[in-house]
């Protein structure tokens, strides 16, 4: 199990010739700058040996050292490691000497005397771009050869759906990372689910802590994720932790984050900026240790152009952005829920699992179930606490979707506002040949199911039979 104290994934190597240097800028960067994933080198003709035997991201390099220069190393390690990031850290201000290392493959230049936020921001930048890189090439290689490393940790998410696939395939890969991360997906695709897989993925030794921030004012959200100082306002009798303290080392799940007030996104966006936050009532801020999860069932980007979500915050989440499919657009998953859902009832219900007609999945598959697998757990428990014969009975599903079809029947404001469905270069079909064309349609959804497809076409089923006879005079 990765040790999740640690910030980032893998290591960074301090080099410099100066210990006393190399203790100061260890406790500046862990700090002010929550890292804390660093090994020092005092002699650099043990660089390479360390680039060997431990798992190096970035190198903070001096110039000017005994031995082996900076120069001269940041010439091997470009060439035997490039996918290492080195930023020089020099006592020279010298523009000739930052040109040549950049040339050289250097990812930054700054000097000794540099202001401290500006450094940390920079070695923060190096540090993003390197777990890209490194996340990048992870999605790829599980992409080229189509497999999950952790299939166990999906589970709990009933799928046979190549479009969910991808989506673990991209959760194995930006696990691990500390950026944030935003699942996005309509109410009952299973957003919560994610978050834990995520949580579970990334083998952080701390918990997973959820708060559904939907309908929080700005007071109570700071009091709920910052936590207060006793004295901080009336009532508060004594100092409490907030979510993101509780989540040290683990995970913080914010969900319905589209729903947040003006005020509250500025207090999160300052928290995910500067990585530190304040407890009410105190004037010294806290680092922030652990990673946030954001998920919503709105289109944030249509959330900003109405100017109720900031665009700075939406950035900062979407790093990492996952979109999970609705289930009217994977109906291949419907007979897997079916069967889970139904043992899953029957167990809670304490009833054996009954077996249910034929035609059932065919029905569910022309439905478009707007709550999605929410609302078909839902529909299956239901049916089965009515349950009492051997056969599962249809009648509540028909109930929910027959509605549903007779709503659908004649959509007449989707037609008005709906370009044509017809060719204007080509003569229309007959009346008789869209009824034709209708029918077969119907007959084809319904799986050829005359009782099904008449209800889909809204007539009853003798009105069908004599269609298809007229249709069909031979059979």
């Amino acid at each position: 199990m990765i040790n999740q104290t640690f910030y980032p994934e893998f290591g960074i190597l301090l080099v410099d010739d100066e210990a006393s240097f190399l203790r100061s800028l260890s406790i500046t960067l862990e700090r002010n700058g929550g890292i804390t994933h660093i090994h020092r080198c005092s002699d650099s003709r043990n660089v390479m040996d360390i680039l060997q035997q431990e798992s190096i991201g970035l190198i903070l390099l001096d110039l000017t050292m005994p031995h082996i220069s900076g120069q001269q190393l940041l010439q091997r390690i470009t060439e035997q490691h490039p996918d290492i990031s080195v930023i020089i850290i020099s006592g020279l201000n010298h523009v000739e000497s930052a040109v040549k290392c950049l040339q050289q493959g250097a990812f930054d230049y700054f000097v000794k005397t540099s202001e401290e936020g500006r450094l940390i921001e920079g070695i923060k930048r190096a540090i993003r771009m390197q777990e890209m890189r490194r996340e990048n090439q992870a999605l790829g290689q599980r992409i080229l050869n189509n497999n999950l490393e952790n299939p166990h940790v999906f589970d709990p998410i009933i799928s046979c759906s190549k479009q969910m696939r991808a989506v673990f395939q991209y959760l194995e890969s930006v696990a691990p990372s500390n950026q944030p991360l935003l699942i996005c997906g309509e109410s009952g695709t299973g957003k919560e689910l994610l978050a834990k897989a995520a949580h579970q993925l990334s083998n952080r030794a701390g918990p997973l802590v959820s708060v559904n921030v939907a309908g929080l004012d700005d007071n109570v959200f700071a009091d709920t994720l910052f936590g207060h100082q006793r004295g901080a306002f009336t009532g508060a009798e004594r100092s409490r932790a907030g979510l993101i303290e509780e989540a040290a080392g683990g995970t913080l799940f914010l969900d319905e984050i589209g729903d947040l007030s003006m005020a509250s996104q500025v207090k999160l966006l300052r928290l995910l900026q500067e990585g530190e936050y304040y407890p009410l009532g105190s004037d010294r801020p806290k680092r922030i240790r652990a990673r946030v999860i954001v998920a919503t069932h709105q289109e944030l980007q249509q959330r900003q152009a109405e100017g109720s979500f900031r665009r700075d915050l939406y950035y900062r989440l979407c790093t990492h952005q996952i979109h999970i499919p609705p289930l009217r657009q994977r109906k291949e998953d419907l007979p897997l829920l079916l069967e889970h859902f139904l043992a899953q009832a029957a167990q809670e219900m304490d009833k054996p699992v009954p077996s249910y007609p034929p035609e059932l999945p065919v029905l569910l598959s022309n439905y478009n179930f707007p709550g999605n697998i929410r609302e078909l757990r839902a529909l299956i428990f239901d049916a089965l606490s009515q349950h009492r014969s051997h056969l599962l009975s249809m009648e509540v599903f028909r109930q929910v979707i027959g509605k549903n079809i007779e709503m659908t029947e004649h959509p007449t404001d989707q037609l008005n506002n709906s370009p044509s469905h017809f060719n204007a270069e080509e003569p229309l079909p007959t009346l008789a040949q869209m009824d034709s064309l209708l029918v077969e349609e119907a007959l084809r959804r319904a799986n050829n199911n005359q009782s099904l497809a008449a209800r889909l076409l809204g007539i009853s089923q003798p009105a069908l039979s004599k269609r298809l006879k007229k249709a069909r005079p031979g059979e």
